[in-house]
């Protein structure tokens, strides 16, 4: 099987890429990014082809790469809060017209698509658990440029279902639910907001910085170890009795629910035990701040955001696995130690 990753040089990207190569050594990856910084110790080995390119720039190179594949996962995008309020039409413009073109492509060369989807598609849906097949796509007024990921993202899972009517595009769509793990985001950045949560807080443990409550911190998510992830995006990617075939499979862990308070008192807590940020760990506060002032007046967050993962465990045969504390525990080693 020929894989092309766009974006493996990202977070899931690069960890999807090891695991395969690792497991699979009857998979090629072509794999395109604009950087190779976390993927560097795949360049060179069996199987793994790197191509440092734009997508925004260069969609000839991506264009032969479809050409030449059985299956394209399209990972690359922004998925930062502050860039989404920042500069919101940054985001358009890479996870929706460029992921547009990749897919309009994949059709074209009759290619099988497996997208990354988000659990913001269902944005301030009220379900207790957001169900793939019946839950609503919520989203807040267009002041609140924060929805723009959301509905790039809404759009084009609503535009590859279309291709699979019309055109019988063969695809999966699947939505992570706070995914987390080693080699998430730079934690050397100092700046607010520009990371997810988890390493957010690291960061600042890092450097010395007050970890930052938005609106009291009681939004509640449910956290997902990359390993699980990525085990179920390969057993999407083989596909055991066309299983995957245009489903769309959230992919998270509900038993790992945790509000973001109690997440940063236990980060807080854990980093106490590393030697490198141990004095910071014991003088940082955690403190309430508005969202207004951490992200702008463009920002708005959901009170609760929990998976269902019947589909996928019973179409896939997948569960996940790795609980809170092993999570948390694995990824502060990787950054810390």
């Amino acid at each position: 099987m020929n894989i092309l990753i766009i974006g493996a040089g990202g977070f899931i990207g690069s960890n999807l890429s090891e695991a395969i190569l690792n497991q699979r050594k009857d998979w090629n990856i072509t794999a395109i990014d604009i950087s190779s910084a976390k993927i560097q110790s795949l360049l060179g080995r069996p199987n793994f082809n790197f191509i440092q390119s734009d997508i925004l720039t260069d969609f000839d190179v991506v264009e032969n790469a479809v050409r030449n594949c059985n299956v394209v996962l399209p990972l690359a995008a922004i998925a930062s809060p502050l860039m989404y309020v920042q500069d919101p039409m940054k985001v358009f413009e890479l996870d929706f017209e460029a992921n547009l073109r990749i897919v309009k492509s994949a059709a074209q060369y009759k290619k099988r698509v497996i997208f990354p989807s988000t659990s913001e598609v269902y944005g301030m849906c009220a379900d207790e658990a957001f169900d793939e097949e019946n839950s609503c796509c919520v989203t807040g007024p267009i002041c609140k440029q924060r929805w723009i990921y959301s509905c790039s993202k809404q759009m084009m899972d609503r535009v590859i279902y279309a291709l699979g009517i019309r055109d019988g595009l063969d695809y999966t769509l699947f939505r992570p639910f706070n995914w987390i793990g080693p080699k998430l985001d730079d934690i050397t950045n100092p700046q607010y907001g520009s990371s997810r949560v988890v390493t957010q807080f690291l960061s600042n443990i890092l450097h010395g910085r007050d970890l930052n409550l938005v609106d009291g911190g009681n939004q509640v998510r449910c956290f997902t170890y990359i390993s699980d992830g990525v085990d179920a995006l390969i057993k999407i990617i083989e596909n055991n009795k066309n299983s995957a075939f245009r489903q769309i499979f959230n992919i998270g862990n509900p038993k790992n629910e945790m509000s973001i308070r109690d997440l940063a008192h236990k980060i807080k807590d854990l980093a106490l035990n590393y030697d490198k940020v141990k004095e910071n760990a014991m003088n940082v506060k955690i403190v309430d701040v508005s969202s207004g002032n951490y992200y702008g007046d463009a920002y708005q967050d959901v009170n609760k955001r929990v998976p269902s993962v019947a589909k996928a465990e019973s179409l896939l045969g997948w569960t996940p696995s790795v609980n809170m504390d092993e999570l948390l525990a694995n990824t502060m080693s990787f950054y810390f130690k």
